[in-house]
């Protein structure tokens, strides 16, 4: 699932040779007309703005009713975990509405110094125009584990999409898991996601994303216009680790429900609502340690889920991508795969996650 390299490029925008059309200098429609008088360098459309938007979303750009960079539309997450009297605590944190957490926890008994921390949204979910920045930064030693407080649901748009930047660096010896819930697309619903990783060579991370066809509950299944969502994790010396990438584009039409052949072809979802990856870098296990482990558990799993693990150039860790039509089913499979490599390199038995 790759970006098609003849896709049209905008008017402004020069292709990129990895496929990825660089967004154009931003009219002034993106801040209402005017540039913001508060807030700093946040408030700045180069900083909530993604450098490059594929081009299946960017021609979706238009004026919504809240132009980009209005109250509210603009939610800036940034997060500094040290280690701290024996245990891994918050040192840095700034928020602005919607994105918000509340303090870490510590109830793990057999892992009193890790924190954990879910990142929690005000609203009731991603609007057209909404531009979403996290920066989650773990410094050497540090422990932590971090998840959505409930799903990502992305609400219906008439007018531009919507954009969410995460960034995350992993310094030395530490160990990081970030495990979200699920994102929702909900019909007519345009959605960039772009996470970034810098990743010492002896820190771990477990990486985690799923997305549903839609509200599947309401029988709505790929009736969004585009979800598309880029992975990239170098090295602190800007060695390529990893890249990955999930263009889902539906051609409404194509059959009822509005599901389409692109989608449901055997190299996509194969007809199954719900794609799962999980991301394993770590230097604590070897890749085929960890294929081994991923293929144990998954393998018990049963019904009608479909998964791959491979290995990672270098040794760096493994991957693995599961689709599904049972979310129940699904969830399951990717915890207890989760659990599973939480237990291998760890030594500790993975906890029970709680969230209400």
């Amino acid at each position: 699932m790759t970006e098609p390299r003849n896709a049209p490029t905008p008017p402004g925008a020069t292709p990129a040779d990895d496929g990825v059309i660089p967004a154009p200098a931003l009219p002034p429609r993106q801040t209402g007309g005017r540039e913001p008088s508060t807030g700093g360098y946040r408030l700045q459309p180069a900083y909530y703005e993604p450098a490059r938007v594929p081009a299946e979303v960017l021609r979706h750009a238009g004026v919504p009713t809240l132009p980009v960079g209005s109250p509210g539309k603009v939610g800036v997450l940034q997060l500094g975990f040290a280690r701290n009297r024996g245990r891994t605590e918050l040192v840095q944190h700034y928020q602005k509405s919607p994105l918000q957490i509340m303090h870490p926890l510590y109830f793990n008994p057999l892992r009193p110094d890790m924190a954990y921390t879910y990142l929690m949204s005000s609203g009731g979910g991603i609007l057209q125009g909404d531009r979403l920045r996290t920066d989650l930064h773990f410094g050497p030693g540090t422990s932590a584990y971090l998840a959505t407080q409930t799903h990502t649901r992305v609400y219906r748009m008439d007018h531009d999409y919507a954009a969410a930047i995460m960034n995350i660096e992993v310094e030395q010896d530490a160990y990081v898991e970030y495990l979200p819930e699920p994102t929702v697309p909900f019909a007519d619903s345009r959605f960039y996601q772009q996470t970034s990783v810098v990743l010492d060579e002896s820190a771990t991370l477990l990486l985690g994303e799923t997305v549903y066809a839609g509200r599947l509950a309401r029988g709505e299944r790929h009736a969004y216009d585009v979800y598309a969502s880029d992975l990239e994790v170098r090295r602190p010396d800007g060695r390529l680790v990893a890249l990955d990438r999930v263009r889902l584009c539906p051609q409404k039409g194509a059959e009822p429900g509005g599901a389409a052949d692109g989608v449901n072809g055997l190299g996509v979802l194969a007809d199954h609502d719900v794609l799962t990856m999980l991301y394993v870098l770590t230097p604590l296990a070897s890749p085929a340690q960890l294929a081994d482990t991923l293929h144990r558990v998954l393998g018990d799993s049963g019904g009608d889920l479909i998964y791959g693990v491979s290995t990672l150039p270098h040794d760096a860790g493994v991957w693995m991508r599961l689709v599904g039509n049972d979310t129940v089913a699904v969830a399951a499979a990717n915890t207890a795969a989760a659990s599973a490599v939480h237990e291998l390199l760890t030594g500790r038995q993975a906890p029970v996650i709680r969230k209400s």
